[in-house]
């Protein structure tokens, strides 16, 4: 009398098939730069409201800071950008406060 191979007559029994199989998940992660993206917001938010002096100084601060920390973080491009208009806001600000003391003195 022959005994019946249970691998080959029960197809329930999937132990020696789930064995034999492997899956290979592959996640692609986007590098994203948290500060630079931060200060970056920031920098153009101070830009649009330079004609507001102590808030622009805070937003001129916050925004330049973010983003020269995020020059040490990949990627660097938003930090780059923020950097950049951090310093064009820097030189609007220098140029409104000194037109606002020129026209004190008159």
């Amino acid at each position: 009398m022959e005994t019946p191979n249970n691998n080959t007559e029960n197809p329930n029994n999937n132990s020696s098939q789930a064995d034999n199989k492997s899956t290979t998940v592959v996640v692609n992660q986007i590098n994203s730069n948290g500060l630079g993206v931060a200060g970056l917001v920031l920098a153009i938010i101070g830009l649009f409201l330079c004609w507001i002096p102590i808030l622009n100084w805070i937003l001129w601060i916050l925004g330049a800071a973010l983003s020269v920390a995020g020059l040490f973080k990949n990627p660097k491009g938003a930090a780059i950008a923020g950097t950049v208009i951090s310093f064009i806001d820097i030189i609007i600000l220098i140029i409104v406060i000194a037109s606002l003391a020129s026209l004190m003195h008159l």
